[in-house]
């Protein structure tokens, strides 16, 4: 017969609830305990029964995670932070994606439903009306990673992308450039796409350099897309000197797209990222870009959401850091 929690506190001569304690490590609880407890589950070959547990507590230790594209190299980066936070808190994780304009959320967030997930990671994406009003209906706590919302109890983790934007573009301008063009994401995004264009056209305004609708372009956060709006550039407006990419893999398809023009960068033209994306550090030239720090994002987002499902109370939103990463990609011509 296998052993239970309830043999494992009696061996050990703790509560159940020191010993539930110590498998979740929510503390309480002193070292000498938890290395009886540990020593007693082994000497047992005790093996928690998620089953069991979740009739006991009524959770199933599962969260569910939403992310619009779960192939991209930003999602992987968050994703390692989430999974390395929840595994250690003994919780699993279900990974959705939602493809880039949400066309599934509402069928995963039904699953996650069916599934009992006791809360969730929602990434990236505009938290819709329908969306929100379904998250109320399952009454469980939500954390919105890289977005934010108006809806109460909905706190976020994410870095301010105004400032982020506008210290890019600062950056930029302090090297010598007055003739930037940006890349932004797709338009109209009111989470990742407004806030950025917003921030670039006010660093160039600090600086007396006037907003020029000819240098702005569009495309989806992804590498195709960056190739398409540098080739844009490079035929409608072959006087700018730099180029900021509201996103890396955006960076670093144009920084492929003026290489395959025989440009070189920085020396022909100057290129900056947003992300810090692991990519950046491999290309060649290194890309400079604005780091978010996304492996620690997930991991905050995870604990608030933990804390939400065991304490019952509503997480405050975090705005994390942001910073420049200077590498190869753009040149100082002052």
């Amino acid at each position: 017969m296998n052993p239970t929690i309830k043999d494992v506190a009696q061996k050990a001569n703790v509560s159940i609830a020191t010993v539930s304690r110590v498998l979740h490590n929510l503390g309480g609880y002193s070292d000498k305990t938890k290395q009886k407890v540990d020593r007693t589950i082994k000497e047992l070959k005790y093996q928690p029964n998620a089953i069991a547990r979740g009739l006991i507590n009524k959770r199933t230790q599962t969260i569910g995670v939403l992310f619009p594209d779960v192939s991209s190299a930003f999602s992987s980066e968050l994703l390692h932070g989430i999974d390395e936070f929840v595994h250690n808190h003994n919780y699993s994780v279900v990974v959705c994606n939602t493809d880039q304009d949400g066309k599934r959320t509402l069928k995963y967030l039904q699953l996650l439903r069916e599934k009992q997930v006791d809360g969730i990671l929602f990434s990236s994406e505009v938290l819709k009306k329908e969306y929100y009003d379904l998250l109320e209906d399952m009454r469980v706590p939500v954390v919105l990673i890289s977005s934010q919302t108006d809806f109460p109890n909905m706190p976020y983790v994410k870095i301010d992308d105004f400032q982020a934007a506008y210290d890019a573009v600062d950056y930029m301008v302090t090297k010598g450039h007055r003739r930037i063009a940006m890349i932004s994401g797709t338009k109209g995004d009111p989470i990742a796409g407004t806030p950025r264009i917003e921030g670039y056209r006010k660093a160039l305004e600090a600086h007396g350099i006037a907003f020029n609708s000819r240098y702005l372009f569009y495309g989806d956060f992804m590498y195709e897309s960056g190739g398409r709006a540098m080739k844009s550039i490079l035929q409608k407006a072959p006087e700018v000197t730099a180029v900021f990419a509201a996103s890396d893999e955006m960076a670093i398809g144009a920084l492929s797209t003026a290489t395959q023009h025989g440009l070189n960068v920085p020396e022909d033209i100057s290129i900056m990222g947003y992300d810090d994306l692991r990519l950046a550090r491999m290309v060649n030239p290194p890309l400079t870009t604005v780091r978010q720090p996304l492996h620690d994002i997930g991991m905050i987002a995870s604990g608030k959401l933990i804390d939400m499902i065991e304490s019952g109370e509503i997480a405050q939103s975090q705005i994390c850091a942001h910073s420049i990463v200077e590498r190869q990609t753009v040149r100082n011509i002052t």
